[in-house]
């Protein structure tokens, strides 16, 4: 289907694309590295099949796909530095006090035993063990949008304990094995520094039955609403303990209320929802006013079919609040969804670990891009007083693709 645009929308979309530009532009030391980072982005925003190295480089103009492939692996930059002016974009288009982080993983199938990380393990992408990379990223989302923010490989021991393997792959010696709960703190350890405003951390349950980082995160005073398993375990009294499905368990049927978490695909996501104090201290390092609950999730369809979450927050927070960062998780799957479909997350064809990290990049900046031309448009329209149209991302993301082509071809 073929997506019409006027002239003004095109020199909109294009003056916003500039701005992104500028955003990282002086972390390139030559004009060569640079052009080509802006070549690149154009490349994954354009409306193209597949966005390889040789696709990029024909939609660029070039003759072959060498010069990108260079350029992902060049000292002339640096993709952690560009990393940190994508988030403070994010952060300034975004961002919001009550804004929430969420850290999840995604797959990246491969073949071969040489892309840095790759070997079989389980990926959540395929639903199944397969030869691939893991990715594990930090998803910011406030009412305005949500973009990834950030990014780390998951590098298996298999890879860390092999040494030549890591050097072929150009992985540093310095690079250490670390878990992926390991991985989320150090991502949100840089999101504090850089003084990203949030209210909330929320993850699956790979993460929310980690104590060490739930620890770390009441050290921190960070509030989490994080899923756990059903056996997972938690303080029932002065000194027993109990499992979470057995707590929620003791509720009478009335505890239960029905609400949305957010709306998805096909309208708002309404479940059963509860809690249940965790019956431990937890301020002895803030304060008295800090609690902890178990909250559940039942299927309105299905009432044997209940998600658990363990939650630390401030005294007094409601129930309606925990069902919203509860919710707030699937917009990592939807900016997963959104990169990949969209931006070509997926589609690189290198096998350097820099490498890696500049594709994943610069495809994060290209998403970032198209949820803050949606915030900015939903905004406009706000203030116009006009309704905002409820439109598929993908037709938001066709029509700003289209324009961007268009954009391109005329400048």
């Amino acid at each position: 289907m073929s997506v019409v645009v006027s002239v003004e929308v095109v020199e909109w979309w294009r003056d916003r694309l500039e701005d992104l530009f500028a955003c990282f532009a002086g972390r390139f030391s030559r004009v060569e590295p640079r052009r080509y980072a802006q070549a690149y982005i154009r490349g994954l925003l354009a409306p193209l099949e597949r966005k390889n190295g040789w696709t990029l480089a024909e939609a660029a103009g070039f003759r072959s796909p060498n010069g990108l492939q260079d350029f992902l692996q060049s000292p002339a930059w640096d993709p952690h530095l560009v990393r940190d002016d994508l988030r403070d974009y994010v952060v300034e288009h975004l961002g919001e006090p009550g804004g929430v982080l969420i850290t999840a993983e995604t797959g990246f199938l491969k073949k071969g035993v040489r892309s840095a990380g790759v070997q079989r393990q389980y990926s959540g992408t395929a639903g199944r063990t397969e030869n691939c990379q893991i990715g594990t990223f930090l998803c910011y989302a406030s009412s305005k949008g949500r973009a990834l923010v950030d990014r780390e490989l998951y590098l298996p021991v298999s890879w860390t304990d092999d040494r030549p393997r890591c050097r072929a792959a150009a992985i540093p010696d310095e690079v250490v094995f670390a878990t992926k709960p390991q991985q989320a703190r150090m991502m949100l350890e840089r999101a504090i520094a850089a003084g990203v405003p949030f209210a909330w951390f929320t993850a699956d349950e790979a993460y929310g039955q980690n104590p060490g980082l739930r620890s770390w995160l009441e050290e921190q005073d960070i509030a989490y609403v994080l899923a756990t398993r059903c056996d997972e375990r938690v303080a029932a009294g002065l000194f027993t303990t109990s499992r979470v499905d057995q707590l929620i368990g003791t509720l009478r049927p009335g505890a239960w209320v029905r609400m949305s978490c957010g709306d998805g695909a096909h309208g708002p996501r309404r479940y059963d929802w509860a809690r249940i104090p965790i019956r431990r201290d937890f301020g002895s390092d803030h304060g008295a006013d800090r609690r902890g609950w178990v909250l559940a999730r039942r299927s309105i369809s299905d009432p044997t079919e209940i998600a658990y979450y363990v939650c630390y927050g401030k005294r007094g927070t409601r129930l309606r609040e925990l069902v919203r960062v509860a919710g707030a998780r699937w917009a990592v799957e939807e900016s997963f969804q959104t990169a990949k479909n969209e931006v070509g997350l997926d589609n690189y064809q290198v096998r350097r670990y820099d490498a890696w990290y500049a594709h994943i990049t610069l495809a994060m900046a290209a998403a970032a891009f198209l949820a803050t031309t949606r915030a900015h448009q939903a905004a406009e329209q706000a203030t116009k007083g006009a309704a905002v149209p409820r439109q598929t991302r993908s037709s938001d993301s066709a029509a700003t693709r289209s324009a961007v082509s268009t954009a391109d071809s005329s400048s």
